[in-house]
């Protein structure tokens, strides 16, 4: 009875940290896509727009990477001890992307002289953040060497060819979320210049999900393999996901093409996203550390996620109201002279 009490505790708290991460991977995604955009929209006023379009949210956003990494240290703390080791060189340069595009968001406004060179900060912290996270995924669904209950690995093993195509992947993503963002939250040039660009990214991010999910049957001796296609109901399982998100695709060409409704390409990637996050999960499950450690193994003890989960539930509705009502109140389309109307 206890270890069913223990174990049930253990898969609230993954799904919490799942249901977190995925929050910050879209909230912060479009965010940075927005950044990366910023590469191909040389216009002034179309990039002083687009960056006062997150301007009240983007700070908010990252609250979530927070609660994640806090979240996995605190109830799975072995597994932070693995991973971190073996994904040092990544997760530092992601905290450095996003200190440098958090910096540039509030410099560009105040120089003229050297704008161009915190638009510059701009992108790049934009880039290396998304490529990071796109890479430690990457690296986790790989695996990582493990020996006892610590990394036994070396300090590049995260650099593969597979890690690379991962941080692709999710740049792409990224920038098909920042372009549907700003279809819904713009008019007029920039708008339809986004729409132009969206059908692309969006192909393209369907092109990568499908190169990484074949990619990843291959990995660690046809792991992920024998669970998607070794038994009735993984096939079940991948059919009905690849089944949606041809759905999915339908609708978003038709969206694109009708141009009658601005918020449904942003609703659509948000829907391509979490069938991904589903997939990606089911694809670990019970895994933690792929093949060598579960989140049972990892978990901390019962009396602490009790500890920890009484926290989380005075504190997780807090920062879902006080981000529900952010979103609400600039939740129109912004004008470059007026602010935002409804």
């Amino acid at each position: 009875m206890e270890s069913l009490h223990s174990d049930t505790l253990t898969h609230v708290w993954a799904g919490l940290i799942v249901f977190v991460l995925f929050l910050y991977v879209v909230m912060d995604g479009f965010d940075l896509g927005i950044g990366l955009l910023f590469a191909i929209v040389p216009e002034r006023d179309e990039r002083d727009v687009m960056m006062n379009s997150v301007a009240p949210l983007w700070d908010g956003n990252e609250t979530w990477l927070v609660l994640g990494g806090g979240g996995l240290f605190a109830a799975f703390p072995l597994a932070y001890a693995i991973l971190m080791p073996a994904l040092y060189p990544l997760v530092i340069a992601m905290l450095l992307g996003l200190i440098f595009r958090g910096v540039a968001f509030e410099y560009r406004w105040r120089t003229e002289r050297a704008r161009w060179l915190w638009d510059v900060a701009f992108i790049g912290g934009s880039f290396v953040a998304a490529m990071s996270q796109g890479m430690i995924l990457g690296a986790i669904v790989q695996g990582v060497e493990v020996s006892g209950r610590a990394y036994g690995g070396g300090w590049w093993d995260w650099a593969t060819p597979f890690t690379l195509m991962t941080g692709m992947a999710v740049v792409c993503g990224y920038l098909l979320l920042g372009a549907t963002w700003l279809i819904m939250k713009t008019e007029g040039r920039l708008q339809e210049h986004m729409r132009q660009m969206a059908w692309p990214l969006w192909l393209g991010t369907i092109g990568f999900i499908i190169t990484v999910s074949l990619a990843t049957l291959f990995i660690d001796d046809g792991l992920y393999m024998g669970r998607w296609l070794g038994a009735r109901t993984g096939l079940l399982m991948a059919a009905a996901v690849w089944t949606v998100i041809g759905v999915i695709g339908f609708v978003m060409y038709r969206s694109l093409l009708s141009m009658t409704n601005d918020h449904r390409p942003f609703l659509l990637t948000l829907a391509l996203f979490g069938l991904s996050f589903f997939g990606l999960s089911m694809s670990l499950y019970p895994y933690v550390v792929p093949d060598s450690v579960t989140i049972f193994e990892a978990a901390s003890p019962a009396k602490s996620q009790i500890f920890m989960l009484v926290g989380v539930m005075i504190t997780l509705p807090l920062i879902l109201g006080y981000t529900g009502y952010a979103y609400w109140t600039f939740r129109g389309k912004i004008d470059p002279a007026h602010g935002y109307h409804s």
